[in-house]
């Protein structure tokens, strides 16, 4: 897996916040990286429907759909994300070896395993329920608590 995903949910999550078009300029302030990098994330947001773009001297991104419909799988499709892969395998399928030809192939299961179980669990999760982990009061160990990072109206810059 590579950032692009992080970019992305950050991207996502700040638009549906803001409800307004944003500029690639904007998001990269928020998000910490540069502009160049967040419109390369959002094209493929755009080819699923999730982004809108406008043009323009106020041109930008606007979330396009519903924060509760969209998980976080949705995002990693997009992207064509993979959590947990190997592009380097040990042994070679040239040798005689058992183990040697044969544990490229059980790896690249296992890891085919723990991506799919990845991703079953990003669909539980949506962009609205980011949005409430960062906005409103969470649940902890049966607890109410007040999430650390929680921004009151009062001290809310965004």
């Amino acid at each position: 897996m590579n950032s692009d995903f992080m970019v992305a949910v950050h991207a996502l999550v700040y638009l549906n916040h803001k409800a307004d078009t944003v500029s690639s300029e904007a998001l990269a302030e928020n998000i910490c990286t540069n502009a160049a990098r967040v419109r390369k994330v959002m094209v493929p947001l755009k080819r699923a429907g999730l982004v809108s773009t406008r043009e323009g001297s106020v041109g930008g991104y606007r979330f396009a759909v519903d924060a509760a419909e969209v998980s976080l799988r949705a995002v990693a499709d997009a992207l064509s994300t993979h959590f947990v892969e190997s592009t380097w395998h040990s042994g070679s399928h040239d040798m005689d070896c058992l183990i040697a030809c044969g544990m490229a192939d059980v790896m690249d299961g296992i890891f085919a395993d723990l991506n799919k179980r990845c991703l079953e669990e990003l669909a539980r999760i949506s962009i609205a329920d980011i949005d409430a982990r960062i906005f409103e009061p969470s649940v902890q160990d049966g607890d109410r608590a007040t999430h650390p990072h929680s921004l009151t109206p009062s001290n809310s810059t965004d």
